[in-house]
């Protein structure tokens, strides 16, 4: 019996001791991070330079003898398959929770490709603990760009670069263009891509020629035409023309020209008067997209289709003019603007006639927001002239009277009476019909359309309404101008695939909404079993510098058509 007593207390003793032993405390989960970006997601890999070797650190000190066979590098390809590359781990006992990971031929992650590391749940720390699930962490490797004779090495001299420019704004007085300073560092930018074994194609994505910022006392066509206009720009701005005639000629680079708001007026034969041989995507006139042949998921657009101030208006004034006349109201806006920016904003010669909102209709309350539209216009970018002076001068797509502030400013004859305007009269009621001649695809509210009109941001979400969100549409990666303000953004379609929205920003000499002398580039895959493809934002600078300045975005899944 005394011996069954000591074994029985022996047992409590023991377990007692078990209990408060720390070895059987609960052991917490190993966790991991990288020294570079990853991503959980193979359809979406993060960007990042190219690299030597990539560090994992983990939240315990590893014990080296599990990661044999546990931790492993792939490269993964087109099609989702994933290949094994060989690869050494480099552990030190000096810093236990660091494993840094290499290719074992001792090269560099290679530009374009995508990488998939994994750490597997054998790996343990020196205390035993594991991680809760296996880590697979995906990245891409960017492309260093280099726009010379020695291209981008891992292109192996492939052209695989789309760069579209947009917001040129060449104008035809260099006393009142937008774009002059600007102009030497344009036209060397052309002539080192001209040079490049790497680009494929260059996209002009509208406002190459500017034929709305012109002081509304200015006769645009000097008494003569569009055509002698278009002539006069390409005198003013022989450089920029050259460096684009040049490549063109040499047929090595396919141009596209797609039209803008700016050159909404701009004919075929105009474009082809001065860049001989340049591509042209038009649809309706004074719109186009543009989608490279071999790549239908991409789309090039200005983006003025979906502004109520700037797209094309085949409906209004038409018993004004006597002809198909297109302008939309935002060219006489631009025109105001114009001579208040060159006169140096003077004082008002004005007081703004007040307006209210009646509420009487919604066709009404569209007819207010369009009167705070302009009313901001005129607030911000005062002209000296009274209001029922006819100062802005057209002479162009059939208007031929001289108009003042009161002809296109929505005014009430009576106190919260009637909301009226001369020029542009009812146009808010058929922003349905105009969209529908534009062929805008996905409809957008009236009040929407002219309330939003002025924030880049919402020409920025037309690319997910028109183009991601949208079921009819294929595209993935959307490059509109139009904002200047440039982006580069990830989303995803309908499909749950990912896409990518980029803004190609301006040319012009001084841009009160950011930076200027911008370009976006698109990077197809380099091969046929390459997974990504990229999008990049640059600027370009007087001294001839590139600099990335947006965070760039690979992409999967692209298919050649």
């Amino acid at each position: 019996m005394k011996k069954i007593i000591a074994f029985l207390l022996a047992i409590a003793i023991l377990s007692i001791f078990a209990l408060s032993s720390p070895a059987s405390a609960s052991v917490a989960a190993l966790t991991v991070k990288s020294n570079i970006a990853m991503s959980d997601n193979a359809d979406d890999p993060t960007v990042n330079d190219s690299t030597q070797s990539v560090t994992l650190e983990f939240s315990e000190p590893l014990n080296f003898s599990t990661i044999a066979g546990n931790v492993k590098l792939y490269m993964v390809k087109a099609a989702g398959e994933q290949a094994e590359v060989p690869s050494v781990k480099n552990f030190d006992r000096n810093a236990p929770t660091l494993l840094t990971i290499a290719r074992k031929d001792g090269t560099k992650f290679t530009a374009g490709d995508v990488y998939k590391i994994t750490v597997g749940g054998r790996v343990k720390s020196v205390n035993g603990a594991s991680l809760e699930k296996e880590f697979a962490g995906y990245f891409a490797v960017n492309y260093s760009l280099k726009l010379d004779g020695e291209g981008i090495a891992e292109l192996n001299k492939k052209r695989s670069l789309i760069i579209c420019v947009s917001d040129i704004h060449l104008g035809a007085d260099n006393a009142y263009s937008e774009f002059y300073r600007n102009e030497k560092a344009f036209a060397d930018l052309m002539g080192r891509i001209r040079q490049s074994p790497d680009v494929k194609e260059l996209v002009i994505a509208g406002d190459l020629v500017d034929e709305w910022f012109v002081p509304a006392r200015v006769d645009t066509f000097r008494g003569k035409d569009q055509a002698d206009f278009v002539k006069r720009v390409a005198a003013a701005h022989k450089p920029s023309i050259d460096a684009l005639n040049a490549i063109i000629r040499d047929g090595k680079i396919k141009v596209t020209y797609v039209p803008g708001n700016h050159d909404i007026l701009i004919t075929a034969e105009d474009i082809e008067s001065i860049l001989p041989g340049i591509s042209q995507a038009r649809d309706v006139r004074g719109l186009g997209v543009y989608s490279p042949a071999d790549r239908p998921e991409i789309a090039v657009e200005h983006g003025h289709r979906y502004n109520y101030f700037c797209a094309p208006d085949p409906i209004s004034n038409r018993s004004i003019t006597g002809t198909d006349s297109i302008l939309p109201p935002g060219y006489f806006f631009t025109r105001i603007a114009t001579a208040s920016i060159v006169e140096k904003r003077p004082p008002a010669g004005y007081v703004i006639p007040p307006v209210t909102d009646n509420r009487l209709s919604d066709s009404q309350t569209m007819l207010y927001l369009y009167y705070q539209s302009f009313k901001d216009v005129l607030t911000n970018l005062p002209v000296r002239e009274k209001f029922d002076e006819k100062f802005i001068k057209t002479n162009i797509d059939g208007y031929t009277a001289d108009y003042s502030l009161s002809d296109v400013f929505p005014f009430q004859s009576v106190p919260n009476g009637p909301i009226e305007v001369k020029l542009y009269a009812g146009a808010q009621d058929t922003w349905e019909q105009r969209q529908k001649a534009n062929l805008v695809p996905v409809m957008i509210p009236g009040r929407t359309a002219i309330a939003n009109a002025a924030f880049s941001t919402d020409l920025d979400e037309k690319s997910e309404s028109q183009y991601f969100k949208n079921p009819a549409s294929n595209k993935r990666i959307v490059v509109f101008g139009h904002t200047h303000v440039p982006l580069v953004k990830a989303s995803t379609n309908t499909k749950s695939q990912k896409t990518i929205y980029a803004n190609s920003g301006t040319w012009i000499d001084h841009n009160p909404a950011g930076p200027t002398m911008d370009f976006v580039v698109i990077t197809l895959p380099k091969s046929g079993d390459a997974a990504a493809g990229f999008v990049n934002l640059y600027k370009y600078s007087n001294e001839g510098t590139i600099t990335r300045f947006s965070e760039s975005q690979a992409i999967t899944g692209l298919n050649q058509k």
